[in-house]
Protein backbone atom coordinates (compact mmCIF):
# COMPACT_ATOMS: atom_id res chain seq x y z
CA UNK A 1 0.00 0.00 0.00
CA UNK A 2 1.22 3.47 -0.84
CA UNK A 3 2.01 5.58 2.20
CA UNK A 4 1.46 9.28 1.51
CA UNK A 5 4.29 11.59 2.53
CA UNK A 6 3.91 13.60 5.71
CA UNK A 7 4.47 16.86 3.82
CA UNK A 8 3.22 16.39 0.25
CA UNK A 9 3.51 18.88 -2.55
CA UNK A 10 0.36 20.94 -2.92
CA UNK A 11 -1.22 23.55 -5.21
CA UNK A 12 -3.75 25.50 -3.14
CA UNK A 13 -5.84 28.27 -4.64
CA UNK A 14 -5.58 31.44 -2.58
CA UNK A 15 -7.41 34.76 -2.36
CA UNK A 16 -5.90 38.06 -1.34
CA UNK A 17 -7.76 41.24 -0.43
CA UNK A 18 -6.54 44.43 -2.10
CA UNK A 19 -8.40 47.67 -2.67
CA UNK A 20 -11.77 46.04 -2.07
CA UNK A 21 -11.13 43.29 -4.62
CA UNK A 22 -10.44 39.60 -4.04
CA UNK A 23 -7.34 38.67 -6.00
CA UNK A 24 -7.03 35.08 -7.24
CA UNK A 25 -3.76 33.20 -6.88
CA UNK A 26 -2.27 29.72 -7.12
CA UNK A 27 0.52 28.66 -4.76
CA UNK A 28 2.89 25.86 -5.79
CA UNK A 29 4.26 24.26 -2.60
CA UNK A 30 7.12 21.73 -2.77
CA UNK A 31 7.11 18.50 -0.84
CA UNK A 32 8.92 18.46 2.48
CA UNK A 33 8.51 20.11 5.86
CA UNK A 34 10.08 23.41 4.84
CA UNK A 35 9.93 26.19 5.56
CA UNK A 36 10.43 26.81 1.85
CA UNK A 37 11.73 30.01 0.28
CA UNK A 38 8.96 31.67 -1.67
CA UNK A 39 8.91 33.41 -5.05
CA UNK A 40 6.09 35.68 -6.20
CA UNK A 41 5.77 35.61 -10.00
CA UNK A 42 4.33 38.82 -11.44
CA UNK A 43 2.81 38.65 -14.91
CA UNK A 44 2.70 41.53 -17.33
CA UNK A 45 0.08 43.45 -19.27
CA UNK A 46 -2.46 42.05 -19.89
CA UNK A 47 -1.14 38.69 -18.67
CA UNK A 48 -1.21 36.39 -21.69
CA UNK A 49 2.06 34.89 -20.44
CA UNK A 50 1.53 33.94 -16.82
CA UNK A 51 4.76 32.01 -16.26
CA UNK A 52 3.29 28.82 -14.89
CA UNK A 53 6.25 26.98 -16.42
CA UNK A 54 8.51 28.98 -14.12
CA UNK A 55 6.25 28.25 -11.16
CA UNK A 56 6.54 24.51 -11.72
CA UNK A 57 10.29 24.65 -12.39
CA UNK A 58 10.83 26.61 -9.20
CA UNK A 59 8.74 24.14 -7.20
CA UNK A 60 10.87 21.27 -8.54
CA UNK A 61 13.92 23.19 -7.33
CA UNK A 62 12.48 23.52 -3.82
CA UNK A 63 10.87 26.97 -3.95
CA UNK A 64 7.24 27.74 -3.22
CA UNK A 65 5.95 29.92 -6.06
CA UNK A 66 2.85 32.06 -6.35
CA UNK A 67 1.08 33.23 -9.51
CA UNK A 68 -1.80 35.69 -9.06
CA UNK A 69 -3.97 38.09 -11.04
CA UNK A 70 -4.14 41.81 -10.31
CA UNK A 71 -7.51 43.46 -9.80
CA UNK A 72 -9.46 44.22 -12.95
CA UNK A 73 -7.80 41.37 -14.87
CA UNK A 74 -8.91 37.92 -15.97
CA UNK A 75 -12.22 37.95 -14.08
CA UNK A 76 -10.93 39.53 -10.87
CA UNK A 77 -13.12 42.38 -9.62
CA UNK A 78 -12.14 46.03 -9.55
CA UNK A 79 -10.57 48.17 -12.24
CA UNK A 80 -7.21 47.75 -13.90
CA UNK A 81 -4.52 50.39 -13.56
CA UNK A 82 -0.75 50.45 -13.24
CA UNK A 83 -1.06 51.87 -9.74
CA UNK A 84 -3.51 49.16 -8.71
CA UNK A 85 -1.03 46.52 -9.89
CA UNK A 86 1.62 48.04 -7.61
CA UNK A 87 -0.81 48.16 -4.68
CA UNK A 88 -1.90 44.57 -5.33
CA UNK A 89 1.69 43.32 -5.42
CA UNK A 90 2.45 44.96 -2.07
CA UNK A 91 -0.76 43.52 -0.58
CA UNK A 92 0.05 40.00 -1.76
CA UNK A 93 3.59 40.14 -0.38
CA UNK A 94 2.26 41.28 3.00
CA UNK A 95 -0.48 38.63 3.04
CA UNK A 96 1.93 35.81 2.13
CA UNK A 97 3.89 36.50 5.28
CA UNK A 98 0.71 35.92 7.27
CA UNK A 99 0.13 32.62 5.47
CA UNK A 100 3.66 31.32 5.98
CA UNK A 101 2.94 28.83 8.76
CA UNK A 102 -0.13 27.37 7.03
CA UNK A 103 1.80 26.62 3.83
CA UNK A 104 5.32 25.86 5.11
CA UNK A 105 6.79 29.11 3.76
CA UNK A 106 9.83 31.04 4.94
CA UNK A 107 8.87 34.73 4.90
CA UNK A 108 12.51 35.69 5.54
CA UNK A 109 13.44 34.31 2.11
CA UNK A 110 11.02 35.97 -0.29
CA UNK A 111 11.86 37.03 -3.84
CA UNK A 112 9.91 38.82 -6.56
CA UNK A 113 10.27 37.79 -10.22
CA UNK A 114 8.35 39.80 -12.80
CA UNK A 115 7.94 39.84 -16.56
CA UNK A 116 7.37 43.03 -18.59
CA UNK A 117 5.01 45.22 -16.52
CA UNK A 118 5.55 42.61 -13.80
CA UNK A 119 9.27 43.33 -13.93
CA UNK A 120 8.48 46.99 -13.32
CA UNK A 121 6.19 46.00 -10.42
CA UNK A 122 8.84 43.68 -8.97
CA UNK A 123 11.53 46.36 -8.93
CA UNK A 124 9.18 49.06 -7.64
CA UNK A 125 7.85 46.82 -4.86
CA UNK A 126 11.29 45.63 -3.78
CA UNK A 127 12.53 49.23 -3.70
CA UNK A 128 9.64 50.16 -1.40
CA UNK A 129 9.92 47.05 0.82
CA UNK A 130 13.41 46.37 2.24
CA UNK A 131 12.27 43.00 3.57
CA UNK A 132 12.08 41.58 0.02
CA UNK A 133 15.22 39.45 -0.17
CA UNK A 134 15.88 39.53 -3.91
CA UNK A 135 14.27 40.72 -7.13
CA UNK A 136 14.39 39.78 -10.81
CA UNK A 137 13.01 41.70 -13.79
CA UNK A 138 12.57 39.94 -17.13
CA UNK A 139 12.02 42.24 -20.14
CA UNK A 140 10.95 44.87 -17.63
CA UNK A 141 8.91 47.81 -18.94
CA UNK A 142 10.32 51.17 -17.86
CA UNK A 143 7.20 53.30 -17.45
CA UNK A 144 9.05 56.43 -16.41
CA UNK A 145 11.21 56.44 -19.53
CA UNK A 146 8.24 55.75 -21.81
CA UNK A 147 6.25 58.50 -20.10
CA UNK A 148 9.00 60.98 -20.98
CA UNK A 149 8.93 59.83 -24.60
CA UNK A 150 5.15 60.26 -24.70
CA UNK A 151 5.31 63.77 -23.30
CA UNK A 152 7.99 64.73 -25.82
CA UNK A 153 6.37 63.31 -28.97
CA UNK A 154 2.61 63.28 -29.67
CA UNK A 155 3.11 60.58 -32.28
CA UNK A 156 4.77 58.27 -29.75
CA UNK A 157 1.99 59.03 -27.29
CA UNK A 158 -0.69 58.13 -29.83
CA UNK A 159 1.07 54.86 -30.61
CA UNK A 160 1.03 53.84 -26.94
CA UNK A 161 -2.63 54.79 -26.54
CA UNK A 162 -3.43 52.54 -29.50
CA UNK A 163 -1.15 49.72 -28.33
CA UNK A 164 -2.55 49.68 -24.79
CA UNK A 165 -6.13 49.86 -26.08
CA UNK A 166 -5.49 46.77 -28.19
CA UNK A 167 -4.66 44.65 -25.12
CA UNK A 168 -7.73 45.31 -22.98
CA UNK A 169 -9.84 42.22 -23.75
CA UNK A 170 -9.06 40.43 -20.42
CA UNK A 171 -9.12 43.70 -18.44
CA UNK A 172 -11.84 46.01 -17.19
CA UNK A 173 -12.30 49.57 -16.02
CA UNK A 174 -9.68 51.36 -18.10
CA UNK A 175 -8.73 52.58 -21.58
CA UNK A 176 -5.63 53.22 -23.62
CA UNK A 177 -5.92 56.94 -22.95
CA UNK A 178 -6.31 56.41 -19.20
CA UNK A 179 -3.26 54.15 -19.04
CA UNK A 180 -1.03 56.58 -20.90
CA UNK A 181 -2.32 59.45 -18.77
CA UNK A 182 -1.57 57.57 -15.56
CA UNK A 183 1.94 56.79 -16.76
CA UNK A 184 2.56 60.44 -17.67
CA UNK A 185 1.25 61.64 -14.32
CA UNK A 186 3.66 59.34 -12.46
CA UNK A 187 6.53 60.56 -14.61
CA UNK A 188 10.05 60.09 -13.32
CA UNK A 189 8.84 58.46 -10.10
CA UNK A 190 8.32 55.36 -12.25
CA UNK A 191 11.74 55.49 -13.92
CA UNK A 192 13.52 52.22 -13.08
CA UNK A 193 17.01 53.71 -13.08
CA UNK A 194 16.01 55.90 -10.14
CA UNK A 195 15.45 52.86 -7.92
CA UNK A 196 19.17 52.04 -7.71
CA UNK A 197 19.82 53.62 -4.29
CA UNK A 198 17.05 51.58 -2.67
CA UNK A 199 18.25 48.32 -4.24
CA UNK A 200 21.97 48.89 -3.70
CA UNK A 201 22.51 46.18 -1.08
CA UNK A 202 20.24 43.45 -2.43
CA UNK A 203 20.55 40.86 -5.21
CA UNK A 204 19.03 42.14 -8.46
CA UNK A 205 18.69 40.20 -11.72
CA UNK A 206 17.92 42.08 -14.95
CA UNK A 207 17.17 40.10 -18.12
CA UNK A 208 16.81 41.95 -21.41
CA UNK A 209 15.42 40.68 -24.71
CA UNK A 210 17.35 41.47 -27.86
CA UNK A 211 14.63 40.75 -30.47
CA UNK A 212 11.82 42.57 -28.71
CA UNK A 213 9.82 45.50 -30.09
CA UNK A 214 7.76 45.75 -26.88
CA UNK A 215 10.65 46.46 -24.51
CA UNK A 216 13.62 47.15 -26.83
CA UNK A 217 16.75 46.69 -24.78
CA UNK A 218 18.23 50.04 -25.77
CA UNK A 219 15.33 51.78 -24.00
CA UNK A 220 14.23 49.42 -21.23
CA UNK A 221 17.27 47.31 -20.31
CA UNK A 222 20.66 48.84 -21.15
CA UNK A 223 20.08 52.21 -19.39
CA UNK A 224 18.84 50.45 -16.24
CA UNK A 225 21.87 48.15 -16.18
CA UNK A 226 24.15 51.18 -16.62
CA UNK A 227 22.44 53.06 -13.79
CA UNK A 228 22.60 50.07 -11.43
CA UNK A 229 26.27 49.52 -12.22
CA UNK A 230 27.04 53.19 -11.59
CA UNK A 231 25.16 53.42 -8.26
CA UNK A 232 26.31 50.68 -7.72
CA UNK A 233 23.85 47.89 -7.04
CA UNK A 234 26.54 45.67 -5.58
CA UNK A 235 24.88 42.30 -6.27
CA UNK A 236 23.67 43.00 -9.80
CA UNK A 237 23.44 40.22 -12.40
CA UNK A 238 22.32 41.00 -15.93
CA UNK A 239 21.83 39.16 -19.22
CA UNK A 240 20.65 40.01 -22.72
CA UNK A 241 19.08 37.08 -24.57
CA UNK A 242 18.45 37.04 -28.33
CA UNK A 243 14.73 36.35 -28.10
CA UNK A 244 11.30 37.98 -28.23
CA UNK A 245 9.27 39.65 -25.51
CA UNK A 246 7.80 36.40 -24.16
CA UNK A 247 11.21 34.66 -24.35
CA UNK A 248 9.38 32.10 -26.47
CA UNK A 249 12.44 30.05 -27.42
CA UNK A 250 14.38 30.71 -24.21
CA UNK A 251 12.03 29.39 -21.53
CA UNK A 252 14.39 26.67 -20.28
CA UNK A 253 17.31 29.10 -20.29
CA UNK A 254 15.13 31.61 -18.44
CA UNK A 255 14.16 29.08 -15.78
CA UNK A 256 17.75 27.98 -15.25
CA UNK A 257 19.00 31.56 -15.06
CA UNK A 258 16.40 32.47 -12.44
CA UNK A 259 17.04 29.28 -10.45
CA UNK A 260 20.80 29.91 -10.43
CA UNK A 261 20.23 33.49 -9.28
CA UNK A 262 17.87 32.44 -6.50
CA UNK A 263 20.22 29.65 -5.37
CA UNK A 264 22.87 32.27 -4.70
CA UNK A 265 20.63 34.64 -2.75
CA UNK A 266 17.84 32.59 -1.09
Amino acid sequence: MFDPPDFPAATPALRFDSGGASLLGVLHVPAGPGPHPVVVLLHGFPGNERNFDLAQALRRAGYASLVFHYRGSWGVGGSWSWGHALEDTAAVVAALRGLAAAHRLDPERLALVGHSMGGFAALMTAAADPSVTAVASVAGFDFGTVAAHCRADPGVRASYVEAFAGELAPLQGTSGEALVGEMEAAGDSWRLAGLAPRLANRPVLLIGTGLDPVTPHGVHHDPVVAAYRAQPVERLEHHLFATDHALSDHRVTLARTIQDFLARCL
